[in-house]
């Protein structure tokens, strides 16, 4: 069982990673994820609910400990099912224009606190800066009680905080660290300077805390796609119900400017529809009876009925959602490296801090202990990790908001970061590089027969049939076919049909249909055999009557995918299909493949792609890219799955790691740049943080640095890493 929780009030990385670790220690708990960027938590416990008779009360009793463990490492934070709605305070709404605009009277009670302790702060430097020459007489523990006074007044939570981490077993974080820096610096008697680092950091705090707002709101507002209720079409007229109470088969009824809330088909009305938000295209889609439109997208113009196909939980938004905020329970190399890395970087830097305020004293001739504690002091400030492990969560947060808005849907950061090194990228064919939708390309009449005769022939002798090959010749028939013209229908497996169209009998199939019949064909007709494509035969009476040849069409940018490719340096592209060779050798050639491998059935392509990812010549991934049922072990076994989302199978969607919404093999290239250009501004963020800290720490040591530069060491970089961290979800995905 896996079920999602919001961590209202979650602001903490350092508190995101130990209440991932405590919660998946618990017994009963196979796996734990705490998204930072979402404010999430994903917990799963199979053994828990699953098996028959077993006591459904556990799964609550496992959540009360969660809860338990949350308030003992943050109180502030609340637990709440991710499917129930945030609890809103009505009162306060109505005093404050709306819920969600009310800021909390704790919020107010911290500003007036900053505020006050930076006025005396203010009073304090003036007193140190002019007592001496206009008032000489004032006692010195005035000096004294104007900073503590500040210092207290803006950092006294910060102490709180961290007295009751220490009582918890909790000690190396952000508070503890910020206080006893502070502390060291009013114990050897640095009053200004203690009192000015906590008011600069609790500023620098509420930045950083506003910018990550920003951020997650721009990453959300992406996704800004769920409808609010629909129109529900009953015996008493229109009622406004939640999507979620719609079922299959209901009638709905969208206005203009109102977002579809489900998938269906329309039964009435003309529009066109703005997928932009699914698809990431800005053309309007126009629609009308018959044609099946996506929950998500918006009614731009008419007025649409709609006969509803499936349900919310199964409907394309409900995916979409689903797919994007739990994108973070799958957490790249990088994240997972960043989270160890500040569990061990915080304690030895302190650890530093102690061994540099005591060592040089006792050791080196001249040296106080005041003059190295100090030193020290710019060590303890300077340590939080805040910048990386704020910043990459949000990074990678952002890149898969950003690839959503261009219609790519990522499954976790860890794809996103092994698309940054694609080596292979593999294609099915039909549906994927091709439409997946016959038609007719060539009519070749024998002779003393028009082209319109032989189809007109093969479209009766197919109007029984729904295989695509029929429904195929029956579309380029474009004419009613007359049912009473149609005699006795036989079908022969694996070869064709036997039918006859009025007074003539008729035989449409394969060679070996007419080659059983003793029917000769001609020269021509044997050698279309090697045409891409599938050739049917006619005759009529006996005699040879001509052929049709059938095709599946290319994507008007299949060609542009795989040259996109090759452009940002992808080494090899091939593809896998079940159809003939030389079809496939043929669509090779057209749009510049590599390699093709061609009559495969589904466990031969996965054998085919497992010699493939042998044969590659490095640690680059290998990218398998398809759209049917048949294609899921592939999507599977690849580094990478990509599955057409818009006409492709739900089992292809569920197996793949990426889905392409409007089926576009040219967004490969794209996905690969958003991913490229999200590690990149990840590293960015990684060598600033870590090379600031790291000169600052060596200055520090010097006695270069002071406790100024600290703080803009740990918030100042901090609060740059996330506003680097908030471009990546503005990236638009290049060369579609």
């Amino acid at each position: 069982m896996r079920k999602s929780y919001v961590l209202d009030g979650l602001c903490c990385p350092n508190c995101a990673a130990k209440i991932e670790r405590r919660v998946a220690a618990l017994e009963g708990v196979s796996g734990a994820v705490v998204d930072f960027s979402a404010q999430k938590l994903m917990i799963e416990a199979e053994e828990i609910g699953t098996v028959e008779g077993r006591d459904p009360g556990q799964w609550d009793d496992l959540i009360a400990r969660v809860g338990g463990i949350i308030k003992q490492i943050e109180p502030a934070i609340t637990l709440r099912d991710a499917a129930l709605p945030p609890q809103r305070d009505a009162a306060k709404g109505a005093a404050r224009g709306t819920a969600k605009d009310a800021v909390p009277v704790k919020t107010w009670l911290r500003r007036i606190s900053l505020g006050l302790g930076m006025a005396l702060f203010a009073a304090g430097m003036v007193f140190d800066n002019v007592s001496s020459i206009y008032i000489p007489d004032l006692p010195p523990f005035m000096r004294f009680a104007l900073f503590l006074a500040s210092y207290l007044l803006v950092g006294g939570e910060v102490l709180v905080r961290a007295a009751k981490n220490i009582a918890r077993g909790e000690i190396f974080d952000e508070n503890f660290l910020m206080g006893i820096a502070t502390i060291g610096a009013f114990a050897i008697k640095e009053f200004p300077e203690g009192a000015a680092v906590m008011i600069f950091y609790q500023i620098g705090e509420a930045f950083q805390n506003y910018a990550v707002g920003r951020s997650r709101k721009s990453i959300s507002a992406l996704m800004d796609i769920r409808p609010d209720y629909a129109n529900l079409k009953t015996a008493a007229g229109l009622e406004r119900v939640s999507p979620e109470t719609v079922r299959v088969g209901d009638f709905i009824v969208v206005k203009p400017g109102e977002k579809i809330p489900l998938d269906g088909v329309v039964a009435e009305g003309f529009s066109a529809l703005d997928t932009s938000a699914l698809t990431g295209e800005s053309l309007p889609r126009d629609v009308e009876p018959g044609n099946a439109v996506l929950s998500g997208s918006i009614n731009a113009s008419g007025l649409l009925t709609i006969e509803v196909t499936k349900g919310f939980g199964e409907s394309t938004v409900s995916k979409i959602l689903d797919l994007v905020q739990n994108a973070g329970s799958k957490k790249s190399v990088t994240e997972n490296f960043i989270t160890k890395f500040a569990r061990y970087y915080t304690p030895a830097v302190v650890f530093a801090a102690v061994a540099l305020a005591v060592f040089p004293p006792l050791f080196l001739p001249g040296a106080t202990f005041a003059a190295w504690i100090n030193r020290a002091l710019v060590f303890l400030v300077v340590s939080c990790p805040c910048a990386l492990v704020i910043s990459i969560p949000l990074s990678f947060f952002g890149g898969i908001g950003g690839a959503s808005r261009n219609g790519i849907l990522i499954k976790g950061s860890n794809y996103l970061e092994a698309l940054t090194n694609v080596d292979t990228v593999v294609f099915d064919k039909t549906g994927t590089l091709t439409r997946g939708v016959f038609s007719v390309t060539k009519i070749v009449p024998a002779d003393g027969l028009t082209a319109e005769q032989l189809l007109s022939y093969a479209a009766h002798a197919e109007a029984h049939s729904n295989h695509p090959i029929a429904l195929s010749i029956r579309n380029a028939y474009r004419k009613e076919l007359d049912d009473a013209a149609t005699g006795p229908y036989e079908e022969i497996a694996g070869k064709g049909v036997s039918v006859r169209v009025g007074e003539d009998a008729v035989l449409a199939g394969n060679a070996k249909l007419l080659e059983a019949a003793q029917i000769a064909v001609s020269a021509e007709a044997v050698s279309a055999a090697t045409e891409p494509g599938t050739v049917v035969y006619v005759a009529v009476n006996g005699v040879f009557a001509g052929y049709l040849v059938i095709a599946d069409e290319l994507k008007a940018d299949a060609k542009q995918a795989v040259a996109d490719l090759r452009a940002i340096g992808v080494k090899r592209i091939a593809m896998l299909t079940g159809d003939s060779r030389a079809v496939g050798e043929n669509i090779a050639h057209r749009i510049g493949l590599d390699t093709v491998f061609a009559e495969l059935l589904p466990h031969q392509k996965v054998e085919q792609l497992e010699a493939l990812e042998q044969s590659k010549s490095g640690p680059g991934k290998l990218v398998f890219v398809g759209d049917g049922i048949n294609d899921a072990p592939v999507l599977a076994r690849s580094d990478v799955g990509i599955a057409m989302g818009g006409v492709g199978s739900d089992a292809a969607i569920e197996a793949a790691d990426v889905v392409l919404m409007t089926d576009e093999p040219s967004k490969i290239a794209g996905a690969i740049r958003i991913a490229r250009r999200t590690r990149t501004i990840v590293w960015q963020n990684i060598i600033f943080a870590l090379s600031v800290k790291g000169v600052i720490l060596v200055m520090g040591a010097l006695g270069i640095a002071t406790m100024w530069e600290a703080v803009f060491g740990d918030v100042g970089v901090a609060l740059i890493a996330v506003l680097n961290a908030m471009r990546v979800s503005a990236f638009r995905a290049k060369g579609k």
